[in-house]
């Protein structure tokens, strides 16, 4: 579908007007001003508030009528929230917060046993995490085509990685590996999922142990996982994952070869200076300490030849997981270094897989890497040298087709269908549009402030779509009401597929700080409505043993322990009076046996943190120690029915 810029509208378009132009995204200059009575006309709608044509075209080219739905969804990281946002395009209405690192009460999440038990993986070093910062969203993918079946996600502070079932939006599992102690090269995917890439960001002795920092070159390094993923079981197959050493400079974003380049991925790195600051010992900061060369390095990984030398058992276990050393990766050829203009934050691999684009926050350039060129001089063993860890290095001049002048603060890649690369410029605040074939900029449109990562629809996949884009911008300064001195980010979005480009929506992301996003086609979604049998375990997808069935509720007493075996429906709990003694161990093993949709239920005791959603068709199960007498009501805290209210009962703590 093609959109242009909407010119001069006639009568037949005032009813569309009048209703579209209540969900205008962007900001107009002057307040808006309420009228006091009906407008008489839509000019004069829009002289009273203030709106021009191109904020009508706008409202026209986002607005949803009532029961219509969007033709994309965007999966966003929720950044330090530690959930993923579902945001459909083009109304960027938020669909639903999906809990991920952190618990999540309305879902639920974190309450339950099942949820607990996979919040519980995803901690380190014994000690339990309560807060994640989500980075990249990553689809699985089939032929280099998003699927839409599962989502992945990273924890940057915690080198964790999650994985979300689409089917029905649930975290089914976290993993983690104490090699790392952050990543950020995470995650990405290779062409049909095979594997999902974590890499470290800030280096450390693998494995978390103890090293003075003066050891920095010595002792400190970074690693490259490569997560398998079992896609029938829909879940990271640990046993089978392995890692690869790095050298210690700082990795950072990462992309999987396709097509041409499959079997191939790339990862980014600042620091190659290996500063690790000290300013109050007389070191100068980090932040100049590893700005001061021309050049990084990008790695270049064989992976295919990396799974190999895996399986034939080359590897050392460090904290649990087979490593290939950096030792192994030079004598087997695994690993290949090629200068990146200064301090680069994205490398994007083009949609044939051809080439790579790389930018430098402190360069003006996106330079456009040939893999054809790599590839040969890989095979020629034509290097420039070694680093100090022994690792070749490609001749830069020789490895790239060249280079476009972007503009300040480059970031990150995204392609359109029409053989156009899209670039974030983060100093300039603005999005620059390119062609791959002259490597020459034909546009840019100005976004608001800070732009850091874009997403297009299916902009990172073998057959991008062209339309949209969204502008991640760090800064909201002047765009929204005030609400204190912690601002929302903003997302915009953007018709590219109008000339010129057009910024159609402002949208505030008020929780955490988005990163990065996926844009994928909505059919390609096929979630559930209802979990069927009744008695569905939303964790392991298979029904629960302690499913109970109508007619079969009942309470068990095994010395301690008593088992309360529930089922709701409107709009009643059974049973509704539950009687324990202080000291019991409470078990409640809830199923909601409806089956109609969206007939979903909640069910909290308070003073007892206790809370589950339970949509149709769900099962939960949720323990805890009755440890204070008392009378504590239990109710339903979903709105299920005219007798909502009525869905309650009573749990009796009798004292010991």
């Amino acid at each position: 579908m093609r959109f242009t810029r909407i010119g001069v509208l006639g009568a037949s378009s005032i009813a569309v007007l009048l209703a579209a132009t209540v969900s205008i995204g962007c900001v107009p200059q002057q307040p808006a001003q309420v009228s006091q009575a009906p407008a008489s006309s839509t000019a004069d709608l829009m002289k009273q508030r203030g709106l021009t044509e191109a904020d009508v075209s706008a409202a026209l080219q986002t607005y949803m009528p009532t029961g219509k739905k969007d033709d994309y969804i965007t999966f966003a990281s929720g950044g330090h929230g530690g959930n993923m946002i579902v945001i459909g395009v083009p109304s960027m209405r938020v669909l639903k917060y999906v809990g991920v690192f952190t618990p999540e009460p309305w879902q639920g999440y974190g309450y339950g046993d099942q949820s607990g038990e996979v919040l519980a993986a995803g901690s380190r070093f014994g000690k339990e995490i309560t807060w994640g910062d989500m980075h990249h969203p990553a689809l699985t993918e089939t032929d280099g085509e998003y699927d839409g079946k599962f989502i992945f996600v990273n924890d940057k502070a915690n080198a964790r990685i999650a994985v979300v079932d689409l089917h029905d939006f649930v975290t089914k599992q976290i993993v983690t590996s104490e090699i790392i102690q952050s990543d950020h090269g995470a995650t990405f995917v290779t062409p049909n999922t095979e594997y999902v890439v974590e890499s470290s960001q800030y280096p450390a002795p693998l494995g978390g142990g103890y090293a003075p920092i003066e050891d920095f070159q010595e002792k400190y390094r970074g690693a490259a996982i490569f997560w398998k993923f079992d896609r029938d079981k829909g879940r990271i197959d640990e046993a089978n994952s392995f890692a690869m050493e790095l050298p210690p400079y700082m990795q950072d974003l990462a992309d999987s070869g396709k097509l041409a380049s499959e079997g191939w991925v790339f990862i980014n790195s600042f620091n190659t200076e290996m500063a690790w600051g000290g300013t109050m010992e007389g070191n100068p900061p980090m932040e100049s300490g590893a700005s001061q060369n021309d050049m990084d390095y990008m790695h270049i990984i064989n992976l295919k030849k990396a799974e190999a030398v895996y399986k034939a058992g080359k590897t050392t276990k460090i904290a649990g997981m087979d490593v290939i050393t950096l030792d192994t990766s030079n004598a087997e050829g695994l690993l290949y270094l090629v200068g990146e203009p200064k301090s680069p934050h994205g490398v994007d691999v083009t949609p044939d897989g051809k080439e790579l684009v790389v930018s430098g926050k402190l360069d003006t350039h996106a330079t456009v890497y040939s893999f054809e060129k790599i590839k040969g001089l890989i095979d020629a063993k034509k290097f420039d040298g070694k680093d100090p860890f022994g690792v070749p290095i490609l001749p830069f001049a020789d490895s790239i087709r060249g280079q476009v002048e972007i503009g300040l603060g480059p970031l990150h890649t995204q392609y359109d269908d029409k053989g156009n690369a899209y670039t974030s410029v983060f100093i300039e605040s603005t999005v620059a549009k390119w062609s791959l074939a002259d490597l020459k900029v034909t546009e840019k449109v100005k976004v608001h402030y800070n732009v850091g990562h874009i997403v297009a629809a299916e902009g990172d996949t073998v057959s991008p779509d062209g339309a949209y884009l969204i502008a991640m911008n760090k800064w909201a300064l002047d765009r929204f009401s005030k609400v204190g001195p912690l601002l929302p980010q903003n997302f915009q979005l953007i018709n590219i597929n109008s000339e010129p480009m057009q910024l159609i929506y402002d949208m505030p992301l008020p929780l955490g700080e988005p990163h990065y996003a996926q844009m994928i086609k909505a059919d390609k979604l096929s979630p559930v409505d209802v979990y069927k049998p009744a008695g569905y375990d939303v964790v392991t997808d298979e029904p629960n043993p302690n499913a109970v069935k109508a007619k079969e509720e009942r309470i068990e007493r095994d010395g301690k322990n008593v088992h309360v075996y529930m089922t709701s429906v409107r709009s009643h709990f059974t049973p509704d009076i539950i009687r324990v003694k202080k000291g019991d161990t409470v078990h409640l093993h809830i199923t909601n046996v409806e089956q109609a949709h969206d007939a979903t239920h909640g069910f909290t005791i308070g003073s007892y943190n206790v809370h589950s959603s339970l949509e149709p068709g769900k099962h939960v199960d949720i323990t805890f120690k009755a440890d204070r007498a008392g009378t504590f009501p239990f109710y339903c805290t979903e709105f299920c029915s005219a007798l909502h209210l009525e869905m309650a009962g009573y749990l009796l703590v009798e004292p010991s």
